[in-house]
């Protein structure tokens, strides 16, 4: 299939360091052309790919901090993917949630919208009433629960390609990955380490808008001789950091809609300790792979029965449900099934029209200056 992914321009991808959507867009992206299919990426030009790649900013905009402003390129980007390129693909998969609907309405190629954030706030209400025509994807079941009446299309759980090795064997410390923010509540995975007596390592990210956050109530907790602040960390590292970890501990109070960390704590058979929040219970089995607990006592009760978590369980639920081949044939199911149906198209006046062919034919003398491989 001819195949669009349209990334975020926040991060590269795949992304430096952290980066959640970006990094599911390279691994999915990479597997599609693993697999036979051309595919375009249209993302930030620092992005390293085997597809095409179409960069309408040179840098991801997180590395360049001069930009005032940002809208641009990604107006940009759009107006190519769903207006001047739309006729050379099959499918196009946006990955910038709601912000690609206004064209995407009126594209004549079908798209496919992954919504990789919470949908739980009341302004968004208005937003999915109007394009609830727009088909959309779900990352866990728990995380459409707000938007009932969205264009559901599936559910398709994330999945990674087989970078983490197994640890058989716990390390001696418990490990935090992630974002330094509120609601991940970092200040309660040092409170479980320091009741318990076990050496925390803590790799995260500090967004500019959670500095204060940071220097206020999380950089006083951290001058505890059991707590290590490790900052933001490789991939090569975040293995390492998982690996030897005895539990991810994942404090996450608020809806989460699914969780990188998690299935990547799997992948190294690390088990992993959370709240009952969002998404949780769906891609940790309570008692196998892991503890899913009410509150921080419960947390700090579940230490002890760590021994009981089989690692190689851990492992086998990460190759079972959570890889990246997985994701792709869930994804391309999707693909086939949208490519192959007549659609409405909406037009500027507001009324729609049939296409018995939404594929248009580009001119044989199309040029693509933006296009080249990374």
């Amino acid at each position: 299939m001819k195949i669009a992914q349209i990334a975020p321009l926040w991060e590269s991808v795949p992304p430096k360091l952290y980066g959640g959507t970006e990094r599911i867009v390279s691994y999915l992206t990479e597997e599609l052309v693993r697999q036979g299919h051309d595919v375009t990426l249209f993302a930030s030009g620092d992005s390293q790919t085997l597809a095409r790649l179409w960069a309408s900013s040179p840098q991801a905009f997180r590395s360049q901090s001069e930009m005032v402003n940002r809208d641009v390129p990604l107006v940009l980007m759009q107006e190519q993917v769903f207006g001047v390129e739309a006729g050379r693909f099959d499918i196009i998969h946006s990955h910038l949630d709601f912000l690609g609907f206004p064209l995407s309405r009126r594209c004549a190629t079908p798209v496919l919208t992954t919504l990789h954030g919470r949908l739980d706030l009341p302004e968004l209400v208005p937003m999915y009433r109007e394009y609830a025509d727009m088909p959309v994807v779900s990352i866990s079941n728990a995380q459409r629960l707000p938007l009932p009446n969205a264009n559901w299309q599936d559910t398709v759980y994330h999945g990674l390609p087989d970078l983490y090795t197994f640890h058989p064997n716990p390390g001696s410390y418990l490990a935090y990955l992630g974002r330094i923010c509120p609601e991940k509540r970092p200040d309660h995975a040092i409170e479980i380490a320091k009741r318990v007596g076990i050496p925390l390592r803590m790799a995260a990210k500090i967004d500019p808008h959670d500095r204060e956050y940071f220097e206020t109530k999380i950089a006083p907790l951290l001058d505890h001789p059991l707590v290590e602040y490790l900052g933001e960390v490789t991939d090569a590292e975040k293995c390492d950091l998982l690996g030897n970890a005895v539990a991810v501990l994942c404090t996450y109070d608020w809806p989460e809609p699914f969780g990188i960390v998690l299935i990547e704590a799997l992948a190294c058979g690390t088990p992993v300790l959370a709240y009952r929040c969002g998404s949780i219970p769906e891609i940790i089995e309570d008692g196998v792979t892991g503890f899913i607990c009410d509150n921080l006592e419960g947390m700090v009760a579940a230490i002890d029965r760590l021994p009981l978590i089989q690692r190689q369980r851990c492992r086998d639920s990460f190759k079972t449900r959570f890889t990246v081949e997985r994701m792709v044939q869930d994804y391309l199911a999707l693909y086939q099934h949208m490519a192959a149906t007549v659609r409405p198209i909406v037009r500027m006046n507001g009324r729609s029209s049939h296409l018995l062919d939404h594929r248009r034919t580009p001119p044989k003398d199309l040029v693509l200056p933006h296009i080249g491989t990374a």
